[in-house]
C-alpha cells in the first residue's frame, strides 16, 4: 500500500444551520469526492489508508462527521428516542416522528459543499451514508456528479430484514466506558463481517480508542436510527436520479441483506450493480483495492 496521504487538520464549519467537522485528503484542485459514513459512525471510520488510496487516484477526498456523531453538532435537546416503540408503531401502521429525517442529513452534506465552495462532487455513501447520498442525488441533482451507494438499501417495505443477531448489535445500548466499548465494538464488527473478509483484531484495537476519544453519543446514534425508520421508502425518489450510479453490496451482508442493494440498482435507471462475494456489512481492508478501483472507474465515466 502507498504511504498515507497527509490530511488537513479537522475543522469545524457551519453548514445547514449546524456545525460539521471535516477534513480532506489530496489536492484541492482534484475532482472532489464526498464520503458519507453510516449509522453512528464517525468520519475516521473512512480510514486514513482508504482515503489515501482515493487521493492517490487524483481525487480531493472530503470526509465529515454527520450530525449527532463524533464532533459535529449534537441534538441532545431532542432527547433519546425509544427505538423499540418506534418499530412497534411502524408495525401497527402508524406514522412515526423523529427529531429529523434523512433528508435533513442530505441537506447537511449539501451545506458542507456550499461552505467549502464545492459546486459538484462525486458522492460515496456507506449504509446510512448510502441513503443520504441517494437523497442528495435525488433531491440535489445539480450537486452530484456520480453516486456510489455501498451496502445500503431503498428503505421500501418487503425487503429482507436484518438478521436477529445483527439487529441486536445495532440497537444494543452503546457502552460509554473504554473497556466495555472496545469489547462491544469488536463483537459488533465480528457479527457484521463476511466470511471472506474477517475482522483484523489489531486494526480494531488500534481504531476503537480513537473513536472513543472523539466522543461516543448513544442518544445521537438512536436519533440517527429514528431518522432512518421515520424516513420511509426512497424508491420513488430514486426513480428521478439521473447521475451515473454504482451500487456495491456484499452477498453475505447480515445487517442490510443484498436484496437491498439489488433493489437500489433496480430503482435507478442504468445503475451498475457490483455484488462482492463473501463481503459482509463491513468495508474490510481486504476490500479496499477493489472498492477504490470501482469508485475511481465509476467517477471517470
Amino acid at each position: 500500500m502507498n504511504d498515507v496521504v497527509p490530511h488537513t487538520d479537522p475543522a469545524r464549519v457551519e453548514a445547514n444551520g449546524i456545525e460539521l467537522v471535516y477534513d480532506t485528503f489530496g489536492s484541492p484542485q482534484a475532482p472532489p469526492i464526498l464520503l458519507i459514513m453510516g449509522l453512528g459512525a464517525q468520519m475516521i471510520d473512512w480510514k486514513d489508508d482508504f482515503c489515501s488510496l482515493l487521493a492517490d487516484r487524483r481525487f480531493h477526498v472530503i470526509r465529515f462527521d454527520n450530525r449527532d456523531v463524533g464532533q459535529s453538532t449534537l441534538f441532545e435537546e431532542s432527547g433519546h428516542p425509544e427505538i423499540t416503540a418506534i418499530v412497534e408503531a411502524m408495525q401497527r401502521g402508524e406514522t412515526v416522528d423523529a427529531p429529523y429525517l434523512l433528508s435533513d442529513l442530505a441537506a447537511d452534506a449539501v451545506g458542507l459543499l456550499n461552505t467549502l465552495g464545492v459546486e459538484k462532487a462525486h458522492v460515496v455513501g456507506i449504509s446510512m451514508g448510502g441513503m443520504i447520498a441517494q437523497l442528495m442525488a435525488a433531491g440535489h441533482p445539480d450537486r452530484v456528479l456520480t453516486l456510489t451507494s455501498i451496502m445500503s438499501t431503498t428503505g421500501e417495505p418487503g425487503l429482507p430484514a436484518s438478521s436477529p443477531e445483527a439487529w441486536a448489535c445495532l440497537t444494543a445500548p452503546l457502552k460509554t466506558e473504554l473497556g466495555p466499548f472496545l469489547e462491544q465494538y469488536i463483537s459488533n464488527k465480528r457479527a457484521y463481517a463476511g466470511p471472506k473478509y474477517p475482522i483484523d483484531l489489531d486494526i480494531l484495537r488500534d481504531h476503537a480508542p480513537k473513536l472513543f476519544a472523539r466522543g461516543i453519543h448513544p442518544a445521537g446514534r438512536d436519533r440517527q436510527l429514528a431518522a432512518i425508520l421515520a424516513s420511509g421508502s426512497r424508491r420513488e425518489a430514486l426513480a428521478s436520479v439521473t447521475c451515473p450510479t454504482l451500487v456495491i453490496h456484499g452477498d453475505s451482508d447480515c445487517l442490510v441483506p443484498v436484496e437491498g442493494g439489488i433493489a437500489t440498482a433496480e430503482a435507478i435507471a442504468d445503475a451498475e450493480l457490483l455484488i462482492i462475494q463473501g463481503m459482509g456489512h463491513d468495508l474490510a481492508k481486504g476490500l479496499w483495492p477493489q472498492v477504490v478501483e470501482a469508485i475511481a472507474r465509476h467517477a471517470g465515466r
